[in-house]
C-alpha cells in the first residue's frame, strides 16, 4: 500500500460541520446520502452507490464508526480510516463522513439530505424498526427515502465468514500514517532496549518434548506402545519471558521458584548461558513445574504435567518481596502462570513492593485455572488473551471492544493489548477509552505458535518503555510474536528478526 493512497483521497473525507457548509453553498443541488459499515465493499455496494448518484448531484456516504459495530466479535475487519478511504476512491462518491453516533438519525437531521438511500433488501418483506425511524426523520424536514434496486445483493457478513480480508499491511500503514510513526522510529525504539534493566518475577516451567515412534508389537489390549527416541527440555513460563527480554537487549534479573531437583540445575545453566541474573529460590516442598508432551511422527499423543500449584510459603513470599524492593530496575514484569507464586493476596503484596518510578507490566496465562488478570491493579500494561479476559470478567458474548473497556476499567491499567491469536491484537488506552486500534497478524509462514504471547509481552513492554507510545509498542510486540510463530519451538526472538519484519513492511508501504 503506497502512502500516497492516504493523501490522494482524503480531501473527500469531511466532518459534519464541513459538510454543512458545503451543502449550504450548494443549496440548488440535489443531495443524496447513503449510510453503512462498508467493511467489505462488494458489487452490491457499488451498484447501490451508482444508483444513488444517478438520483442526485451530490452523493454523501456516511460510515458507522468502529466503536459502534457490534455485529461479530472481530468486526470491523477493516478500520474506519481505511474504510473511509476505500469509499472515497470511488468516482461517484463526492463526500465521506465517519458517523460518531450509533445510528445516522442525528446526522440526517443535521445535514438534511434531499434523499436518503437504502438497499432494496431493507424494503423487502417487513421493514425493520431502524428503517422506519430513518424514514420518519427524513420526512420530518421534507426529504424522501429511496430504495436502490436489489438485482444483486451480497452479505458482507457472509463474505467475511467465508474468508477474512488479509489487510495486516494496510492496517499497519494506516496506523503509522495517522500517528506520524516512521519505520526509522521503530528501529530507533529497538536500539534503546539496551538502556533498560528489567526485573521479571514469575513461575518457571520446564517444557519437555519426548519424541517417540510407534511400536510394531501387537498388544492384547487397545493400549498403544511407543519407543522413546529422545527427550529435549527447554525453559518455559516466566523464564522464556526473561529470555525474550534479554535477547531483545535489556539487562535482566529473573526471580523464580523451583524444586530441589535436576531441573533447578538446568535453570541455572540456561540463565547463565543467556546472561540473565538469576534469583532462584528453592522450595523443597514442590517439584520444579515440568510439562512433558509425548510426540510420535509429528503428532502430540499425550501431555504429562509434574506440578504442585500450592501457594508459596510466607518465608518465600518475604524473600520475593524483598528482592522486588531492592533490585535495581527500570521495570518489573509479573509473568503469572498460577503455579504458586501469584494469587490475589500475593499480587497485592508484590505490587506494593515495586518502586514508585518503576514501569509495571503483567502477563497472565491462566485461562484454565483460577487466575485473574484484573488482579493486577494500576499497571502500565497488561497483555491477556481473549479467553483470559472473558474468564476474568465472566463475559462470554461481549464484543472485543466492550470486553477490553470493562477489563481496563476493572484493572485500572493504563494500557491493554488483547491478544486475539490469528486475528492479531486489540489495543486500548485508559486515557482515551473510546478510541481503540487493531493490528492484524504479521505471520507469513506459521510453524509453531507456542510462545507468541511471551514474545509479544516482552517486546511490547520494552517498546512502551522506550517510546512512551502504545502504538509503537503494539507494532513491535506484534512483529516479535509473528517471528516466534515462524520458529520451531519457543526460541527467544532476537532484534534482527523484528528488524527484518520492519524492512519487509517498509518495502510494502512503497508498493
Amino acid at each position: 500500500m503506497n502512502l500516497d493512497f492516504f493523501e490522494k483521497y482524503k480531501y473527500k473525507i469531511k466532518s459534519k460541520n464541513e459538510l454543512k457548509k458545503i451543502l449550504k453553498k450548494n443549496k440548488s443541488k440535489r443531495t443524496i446520502m447513503c449510510h453503512g459499515v462498508f467493511d467489505i465493499v462488494h458489487p452490491g455496494h457499488v451498484r447501490h452507490l451508482i444508483h444513488a448518484k444517478n438520483r442526485a448531484d451530490i452523493l454523501i456516504v456516511s460510515l458507522t464508526s468502529d466503536k459502534f459495530i457490534s455485529k461479530g466479535k472481530f468486526r470491523p475487519h477493516v478500520p474506519e480510516k481505511i474504510r473511509s478511504l476505500n469509499i472515497s476512491a470511488f468516482e461517484m462518491v463526492d463526500y465521506v463522513i465517519i458517523d460518531n453516533e450509533k445510528t445516522p438519525i442525528n446526522l440526517i437531521k443535521y445535514l438534511k439530505p434531499n434523499l436518503f438511500a437504502k438497499g432494496f433488501e431493507y424494503s423487502a418483506n417487513e421493514i425493520n424498526k431502524n428503517t422506519i425511524i430513518e424514514e420518519k426523520t427524513v420526512r420530518s424536514y421534507g426529504g424522501r427515502m429511496v430504495f436502490t434496486p436489489g438485482d444483486i445483493i451480497y452479505s458482507s457478513s457472509n463474505l467475511l465468514n467465508f474468508h477474512s480480508p488479509q489487510i495486516e499491511g494496510e492496517k499497519l500503514i494506516s496506523l503509522m500514517y495517522d500517528n506520524k510513526i516512521t519505520f526509522n522510529q521503530l528501529r530507533q525504539t529497538i536500539s534503546k532496549f539496551k538502556n533498560f534493566k528489567i526485573h521479571i518475577v514469575g513461575d518457571t516451567i520446564i517444557d519437555g518434548y519426548t519424541y517417540t515412534s510407534l511400536s510394531n508389537s501387537r498388544n492384547k489390549t487397545p493400549t498403544f506402545s511407543v519407543i522413546r527416541n529422545k527427550v529435549e527440555n527447554y525453559l518455559g513460563g516466566a523464564a522464556i519471558v526473561a529470555s525474550h527480554i534479554r535477547a531483545a537487549g535489556a539487562n535482566v534479573t529473573f526471580t523464580t521458584v523451583a524444586g530441589k531437583d535436576a531441573f533447578s540445575k538446568l535453570i541455572y545453566k540456561e540463565c547463565s548461558k543467556r546472561k540473565i541474573k538469576l534469583n532462584l529460590i528453592i522450595d523443597e516442598t514442590r517439584p520444579t513445574t515440568y510439562k512433558n508432551v509425548f510426540i510420535s511422527n509429528g503428532y502430540r499423543l499425550l501431555k504429562v504435567d509434574d506440578v504442585v500449584n500450592n501457594s508459596i510459603s510466607q518465608s518465600i513470599k518475604n524473600k520475593i518481596s524483598k528482592l522486588i524492593k531492592t533490585t535495581n530496575s527500570n521495570g518489573v514484569v509479573f509473568s503469572d502462570f498460577r503455579h504458586g507464586i501469584f494469587n490475589e493476596k500475593n499480587i497485592s503484596i508484590f505490587t506494593k513492593s515495586i518502586r514508585n518510578k518503576n514501569f509495571k507490566i503483567a502477563d497472565s496465562q491462566v485461562a484454565s485455572r483460577w487466575g485473574n488478570i484484573s488482579d493486577f491493579k494500576n499497571f502500565d500494561l497488561i497483555t491477556p488473551n481473549e479467553l483470559e479476559a472473558r474468564f476474568a470478567l465472566a463475559k462470554q458474548d461481549s464484543s472485543i471492544y466492550e470486553l477490553s473497556k470493562q477489563l481496563i476499567k476493572k484493572s485500572k491499567s493504563k494500557n491493554i493489548i488483547l491478544k486475539l491469536g490469528s486475528n492479531g491484537i486489540f489495543c486500548l488506552e485508559n486515557k482515551n477509552i473510546n478510541k481503540y486500534f487493531t493490528l492484524g497478524s504479521f505471520v507469513k509462514k506459521l510453524t509453531d505458535p507456542v510462545g507468541a504471547g511471551d514474545a509479544l509481552c516482552s517486546y511490547a513492554a520494552l517498546g512502551l518503555m522506550a517510546s512512551g507510545s502504545i502504538k509503537i509498542a503494539s507494532i513491535l510486540g506484534s512483529m516479535a510474536a509473528a517471528c516466534e510463530c515462524e520458529f520451531d519451538g519457543n526460541i527467544p526472538v532476537e532484534p534482527i528478526e523484528v528488524l527484518k519484519k520492519i524492512d519487509y513492511y517498509e518495502k510494502f508501504s512503497k508498493l
